[in-house]
């Protein structure tokens, strides 16, 4: 609150104390009273308004100085009405019943989402599970009698149980924390999982799996590792590039202070415009529209595990050439803590 802004809103009060004293001096001039007595009560009247003009100032001015540093320095500003003391003067009094107020609205309207929201992802969870039971044994069926129904028909059933999962971790992504074990697990099983989850697939598209170096253990939770990797591996069986030899590499480094897990594929390369935006929610970009019918939540859903994991996700790519995607998991006292 600056001393010029408090003295624009009450230059009008002051123009009406000025006429005030005019019409009050005219009077005393008018019943002959002495100038030396007018202008002794005119300074007097003057003083008293001017003290009250200085005083309501200073205590406004600290009241609502305080209020604006306290809000620049707050993360989730809906908690200034927590931090402001009962001011001792009716209009500071009148704004803290208003936030007080709206504060209260707000956090009855929040907890009525909240608990819309917390219904629904309930309603989410219970129905992957439910439609889990007639894919598995859709997918038992045509393992049985594969050549009636082919493999085609077989790699639509995976890809509707894979769409399946991504519903029910994308649900349970908000709240990743309550559903995660850190513990020190071996990147080759969890590797191997993968791969095995994804056998077919990798077969049916003639995809070779490469894995190097891998023998070394990383601080993650290996179910939620699992399926970001089944995600690498499915976006680069949607975009393989019709090579003679499609092939993905994963390979780890083990370093001093982390561990960087490497996922190569030599398909079809992500366009450089496209490269800073692919972990944004629902970005398809370029591949996703001309190569196969992309949602844009795959990577996004992975982004944020790995970051509440505390994990480090990166990119690199070349157009037409390859895809490299990088997880860099801490040796330090990230868990710790």
């Amino acid at each position: 609150m600056s001393v010029k802004a408090y003295a624009r809103e009450r230059v009008g009060i002051w123009v009406i104390y000025g006429a005030l004293s005019l019409v009050m001096g005219i009077f005393l001039v008018a019943f002959r009273i002495q100038g030396e007595l007018i202008f002794f009560l005119l300074m007097m009247m003057w003083a008293v308004v001017i003290g009250t003009e200085i005083w309501e100032l200073c205590r406004k001015k600290q009241f609502y100085d305080g209020m604006l540093r306290s809000l620049a320095e707050l993360d989730n500003k809906y908690l200034i009405q927590e931090l402001l003391e009962q001011p001792d003067f009716l209009e500071g009094q009148i704004l803290c019943d208003v936030l007080h107020e709206t504060n209260k609205s707000m956090y009855e309207h929040v907890a009525g989402y909240r608990q819309q929201n917390r219904e629904f992802q309930e309603f989410i969870e219970l129905w992957v599970h439910e439609i889990k039971l007639p894919v598995a044994s859709l997918s038992l069926m045509m393992h049985n009698h594969r050549s009636e129904f082919g493999s085609k028909a077989l790699e639509q059933l995976r890809r509707i149980d894979s769409y399946t999962d991504t519903v029910l971790y994308f649900a349970r992504a908000e709240h990743a924390e309550k559903d995660y074990l850190i513990k020190p697990v071996s990147l080759k099983r969890i590797v191997s999982n993968a791969a095995l989850r994804n056998r077919e697939d990798l077969l049916l598209h003639g995809v070779r799996l490469e894995t190097e170096q891998l023998d070394v253990q990383v601080l993650t939770d290996g179910k939620w590792l699992e399926f970001i990797l089944g995600q690498f591996i499915a976006n680069s069986l949607r975009y393989t590039s019709g090579k003679e030899d499609p092939f993905i590499r994963i390979t780890a480094k083990d370093l001093s202070d982390r561990t960087v897990l490497h996922f190569y594929d030599n398909g079809i390369g992500i366009p450089a415009d496209d490269l800073p935006h692919i972990f944004t929610k629902s970005f398809t970009g370029h591949n996703g529209r001309v190569f196969a019918r992309s949602t844009g939540m795959g990577l996004y859903i992975v982004r944020n595990l790995c970051n509440r994991l505390g994990h480090d996700i990166s990119v690199q790519s070349e157009e037409g050439k390859y895809t490299e995607l990088s997880i860099t998991f801490r040796k330090n006292d990230f868990y710790t803590r």
